[in-house]
């Protein structure tokens, strides 16, 4: 199994670590730390190694902050771990807080006075959090203060999980579409019109998509954690831990970089900065440290330049996407039919349904590793937006509850990300309307038109309109950016209120608005969608973008209300299944064939 289900959290030691810490800022003469759920490459998802915030506070979610000061501590998260959160720390001693109420620079100004210190390791914020955290405390006159060495690293001591060392893996030129030394020169030319002489990269993914490597450093995400520098002629430089390199990815890598080891990247930096380079640094994305060592002189902020190119995939990356999407479809819709005779004997739980979906995911003889740790709740459960099913947790399916299941897969020639809310016997009114309303805004999505220069923010009201129209809404983002064989979490691009980068053809985002009703039920429905190329409207006078929706897998039909559906989504859906059933038939077994006939009958 690529997921395990051991309670991996727990409050039991929280309180004595908030007071090991307390007690190391005391010597140190700090009022307050910072700790991060980031690692030194400021990655979305990180190695054991650097679950920091997750020693500290119990919390496992993959975004978060804690500040621990002499006399309150606070964790602060975001709208998908309001539940979560909740239930993995103590909150006798960390109060839990919802980003951005209150911001964390007021928190920190409300419990600290005038003149106090706050100590934060520069290598897990970056420069842009760092700058904006001391501005913002400088008008109340407290201070930011980097630290020579991380406190949760020195109280963690020798039980803190040694660094990763997996192998790295080249990645067929086939399957990328661009070879590493085309890439490379892109970024080369981009860097001479700039008038840089070089630039640093910190992303895992962004490193692994220009040298066309992957690895296994992070759970579930097929990257391999390294440094980079690009120079604007020449070869690159790649620091990387050397046990990681064996003889083929070294023949793979050596006509395009020069391989060099971790510890080799501070002294490259002193050179490059006493050499007077001009260094490109993106100051959303890369550690604090690397502004404090370059200097303000050698630095030109500029965004990271392969986050771009990589967003919008070469035609070799969206056939393979499509291809891994035919496949994990056809293995979604073996599970759901076995999932609805299984059910009616009463004895399937949350583990069982990961572990049967895993399963039929393998017997495709291509699955590499899952794309992110399958979120499988049932009744109340589901309403924990990212929810991890534990062996203390696992829940029945019950006759009378919805069960949401989000899940995907990496293969090699594309990542996955799939969700489907299923009834467990008879849905009540009540949940075939909210599960309808969010279907409306899956449509809304799905079926949208725009024009060039639209961001993903335009386009998130869409998915939440028939929900607003009840009253409710989501506190997450509608939609998010999926890599090609990396980070299912991808940026620029994103459908959310925070969604500023323009969307392009060649984008891959997921579609996924829900609902949850905390204490009940979660209802969530996601597809994979492809930005497509500009094209004129009949009777229009300016050309237009839409998404193609990849994703192939039955929609619940129990749990829509096809009364409140306009004509529109009611041949949106009707003709959607007919797709599903016609592409996928051909792949599964007779009578899986029949039960996906069933399935995607049309809605009368």
């Amino acid at each position: 199994m690529f997921q395990n289900f051991e309670s991996t959290t727990g409050s039991d030691h929280v309180a004595e670590r908030l007071k090991a810490l307390r007690a190391w800022m005391t010597k140190a003469k700090i009022d307050a730390v910072l700790v991060p759920r980031a690692d030194e490459h400021q990655g979305e998802y990180v190695p054991p190694s650097a679950e920091r915030l997750k020693w500290l506070t119990g919390f496992t979610g993959s975004a978060g902050i804690a500040i621990a000061a002499k006399k309150s501590a606070a964790l602060f998260i975001d709208g998908r771990y309001t539940v979560q959160a909740k239930a993995e720390t103590d909150t006798s001693v960390f109060d839990v807080s919802l980003i951005p109420r209150p911001r964390i620079s007021e928190w920190l100004s409300d419990n600290l006075t005038k003149g106090g210190v706050i100590g934060f390791d520069p290598w897990l914020h970056t420069i842009s959090e760092a700058a904006r955290l001391t501005a913002a405390l400088d008008a109340k006159g407290i201070k930011l203060k980097p630290l020579p060495k991380n406190p949760i690293d020195v109280l963690w001591g020798k039980l803190r999980p040694a660094p990763p060392a997996a192998p790295v893996i080249p990645h067929p030129l086939e399957l990328a579409g661009k070879s590493a030394a085309e890439k490379i020169a892109d970024i080369q030319k981009r860097l001479k019109d700039d008038g840089q002489h070089a630039v640093l990269l910190t992303l895992p993914d962004s490193i692994c998509w220009l040298f066309n490597i992957r690895g296994s450093d992070v759970a579930h995400n097929p990257v391999a954690l390294a440094f980079a520098i690009v120079p604007s002629s020449g070869k690159a430089e790649l620091f990387i831990a050397p046990e990681k390199i064996d003889a083929a990815a070294r023949a793979h890598l050596s006509p395009v970089a020069k391989l060099s080891a971790p510890d080799q990247l501070p002294v490259r930096i002193k050179a490059l900065r006493d050499a007077e380079k001009l260094v490109r640094l993106d100051p959303d994305t890369a550690a604090a440290w690397f502004e404090r060592a370059l200097g303000s002189k050698s630095i030109s902020r500029g965004q990271d330049p392969c986050i771009l190119p990589k967003a919008i995939k070469t035609p070799a990356e969206i056939q393979g996407t499509r291809d891994a999407h035919l496949r994990d479809g056809a293995a979604v819709v073996r599970f759901l039919a076995w999932l609805e005779g299984a059910v009616a004997s009463g004895s399937v739980d949350e583990i069982t349904a990961v572990k049967a979906l895993e399963n039929f995911r393998r017997e495709t003889g291509l699955l590499k590793d899952i794309s992110f740790a399958t979120i499988s709740g049932s009744g109340a459960n589901g309403a924990i937006v990212h929810y991890r099913v534990t062996d203390a947790t696992n829940r029945t399916l019950q006759n009378g509850e919805l069960f949401l299941l989000d899940s995907g897969a990496q293969y090699q020639d594309g990542t996955t990300d799939i969700t489907r809310t299923i009834a467990v016997g008879q849905p009540s009114e009540d949940m075939r309307r909210k599960f309808t309303a969010v279907l409306k805004g899956h449509i809304a999505i799905a079926t949208a038109r725009f024009p060039k220069g639209t961001r993903g923010l335009d386009l998130d009201p869409f998915a939440r309109r028939a929900l607003w129209d009840a009253g409710c809404d989501f506190d997450h983002g509608t939609g998010h950016g999926i890599g090609s064989y990396l980070s299912v979490h991808e940026g620029p691009q994103s459908i959310s209120r925070a969604g500023t980068a323009v969307l392009q053809p060649g984008m891959l985002l997921s579609n996924e608005p829900g609902y949850y009703k905390e204490g009940e039920y979660g209802i969530r429905i996601e597809n994979v969608v492809l930005v497509t190329p500009l094209a004129k409207i009949p009777g229009g006078d300016r050309e237009m973008m839409a998404f193609e929706t990849l994703t192939l897998a039955p929609m619940d039909r129990r749990s829509i209300d096809a009364d409140a559906l306009t004509s529109d989504e009611f041949e949106w859906i009707n003709a959607y299944h007919a797709r599903v059933y016609a592409t996928l038939s051909p792949l599964l077994d007779g009578a899986t064939a029949s039960w996906l006939k069933r399935a995607t009958e049309p809605l009368t």
